[in-house]
Parts: structure tokens; sequence; C-alpha cells
């Protein structure tokens, strides 16, 4: 049986207080809420932090609001969020996405704002710690050698958000509070460069609520590739958003992929390519041919990595079938 380390908890009030906790002890603490991915990453020492600093009475961080557009606090559960109705029916990819995560009993533990920040994903990392141990760690944990790419100086893991491309597609943001104020910034600019630094939050920050923008008048969709229809983190995610025009001609398009790179991919050629363009067969086609050029995966997750490739063309021809 795999065991927690030992840690202290701190319960603070407020984001700011948990804030100031996590800057007093530094790379020794962590902030966790739902905790369905640190814990197991902590039982497999990915992660041994002194202190956690626990979010759950941080009352700012919860509630689902919406007055014009959707304000999601950190702290609403993925069920809680599938299953709002205004949710489903303003913004049914933030539901869906939300509602496709793992299975229902972790999804009424897990939180939109540890989705959004969660953990990168690879076949070399995610394993017990004597597993890891006995083929030499890689540079993500303890090692210095990225094991699916041996000479890339970046490790490669694998962005594995099912909610992050739906926020990134819709142009959501985040309000980030540190111990000396808040800060928000878009959703696409809230990862980092590669699989370590896979968040440019900053440790000591704490993510307190997500702001969706009325989208109205835009159809949107999300689809997930996974070996089961649940538990699995997904082997490819596509968000689409699109606003059609008269005749449907699109006028402005949105395609993100997930767990193809160690961010979510904009697939920005094939946004450009569908605006002006009516959105017929032909023309998904040819965007889902675009869309597929971005997306790099490897051998780090489940399944082979050129049968994923070959999914990210036909799961965004799916999803704008779907659009229409």
């Amino acid at each position: 049986m795999l065991r927690l380390p030992p840690f202290r908890y701190e319960a603070p009030r407020t984001a700011q207080e948990a804030a100031r906790i996590l800057a007093d002890h530094g790379p020794e603490a962590m902030p966790v809420a739902g905790g369905t991915d640190l814990y197991p990453n902590m039982k497999r020492r990915q992660f041994t932090p002194k202190v956690l600093v626990g979010l759950r009475h941080v009352d700012e961080a919860r509630g689902v609001h919406v007055n014009g557009g959707l304000d999601v606090g950190a702290l609403a559960t993925l069920a809680e969020v599938a299953a709002s109705p205004a949710v489903n029916a303003r913004w049914p990819a933030v539901a869906h996405a939300a509602g496709l995560v793992s299975s229902p009993p972790l999804r009424n533990a897990g939180t939109m704002g540890g989705n959004l920040c969660v953990d990168t994903r690879c076949n070399y990392y995610n394993q017990s710690e004597f597993w890891r141990a006995s083929i030499g760690y890689c540079m993500k944990k303890d090692g210095d050698v990225c094991l699916v790419a041996p000479g890339s100086d970046k490790c490669w893991a694998l962005s594995s958000s099912d909610t992050a491309p739906v926020m990134i597609a819709l142009g959501a943001e985040v309000t980030l509070v540190g111990p000396g104020g808040e800060r928000r910034i878009s959703v696409g600019d809230l990862y980092g460069p590669d699989g370590i630094a896979y968040l440019a939050k900053r440790p000591e920050e704490v993510l307190t609520r997500i702001h969706v923008p009325n989208r109205d008048g835009w159809a949107t969709t999300y689809r997930k590739v996974r070996r089961r229809g649940s538990i699995d983190f997904p082997v490819l995610g596509a968000a689409v958003a699109i606003r059609l025009g008269s005749g449907r001609v699109v006028e402005q398009a949105r395609i993100v992929l997930g767990a193809v790179h160690t961010a979510p991919v904009v697939a920005s050629d094939a946004e450009e390519f569908l605006r002006g363009r009516t959105l017929d067969p032909e023309t998904i086609e040819m965007a889902a041919g675009i869309a597929y050029k971005p997306a790099k995966p490897l051998d780090n997750a489940d399944l082979s990595y050129a049968w994923r490739k070959r999914m990210v063309r036909i799961e965004v021809a799916r999803a704008l079938r779907e659009v229409v």
C-alpha cells in the first residue's frame, strides 16, 4: 500500500492568507483543494511537501455565478459545474468538459481550479517511486534526462486538463491572489514552457476565480479521446468555438487541442483558414487537416503517438460538424 508522506496541514480562511503561508514556506509548501491529483502524486513521491495549505475554507473561491458572463469559483467542484443548468444552457462545452473528467466520485471532490492546474503527465513519471528508481528517474523528478526524448533539455510531460482547452477557446481569464494582491490573466497565459514549469502561476499564488465571457451567438463543443469511457486522462482533447454569420459563414473560430503537447495548443492556422469561409463538409475536412499539424504527441501517454496524431484530424472534424 502506498502511504502519504508526513506533512503539516494549514487551513487559512482567505486566499491572501493562503498565499502568505505559501510564500513563507517556499518550496516546502503546496496548496491543495480537492486533492484528487495531488494526494496520489504524494503517495508516489512525485511531491513531498512539508506543509499543505488547504483551500476548502476560502469562501471567495466558491460558487458559480452568471451575470452576463460566467464567474466560477476555483473551488467549485467539477460535478457542480457539470450539473449547473445555467452553464449547460449558455456554456455547454464548459459543463461537458467538467463532466468528462475522471469518474463521478472524483468529480464530486475535484475542483475547477484544480483541473486547470493539474500536473502534467508522462508514462515515465506517473509511476511509483520504486518503479522510477529502477529506471534511474527522469528530469521532472530526481533525474536529469527526459526519458521520452533523451537528447532534449526540456521535459515533454503532457498537459492533461480537460477544462483548459475549453477555457482557452472561450477566452476565459483567471484571478490569481498573491501575498501582495491579485492579478488577472488569460487562461492561455496560465501555462508555462515545458512539462516541469507547466504553470505561469507563481508558487505562492492562489487561483481563486475563473471568468468566462458572454458567448451568446457562439457554438461550442469539446471532444475527448481516452481508452476507457471514464477514469482515464485524455490522450486527446479538442475544444471548438465558432461564431457563424449569415449563410453559415465563419466570423470567428477557436480550436484548442489538449494532451498533445506540454501546454494546450491553439490551432491558429486552422482558425485563420476558417474565417470568412462557409462551414461545409469540404471546409471542415481541410480545416481539420491544418489543425492536426501543430499537435506533437510523443511516446509518453496511453496508446500509440502516431494514432493519437491521426486522431487530431478526425476529432477536430467531428467537433466542427457538431457546431454546424
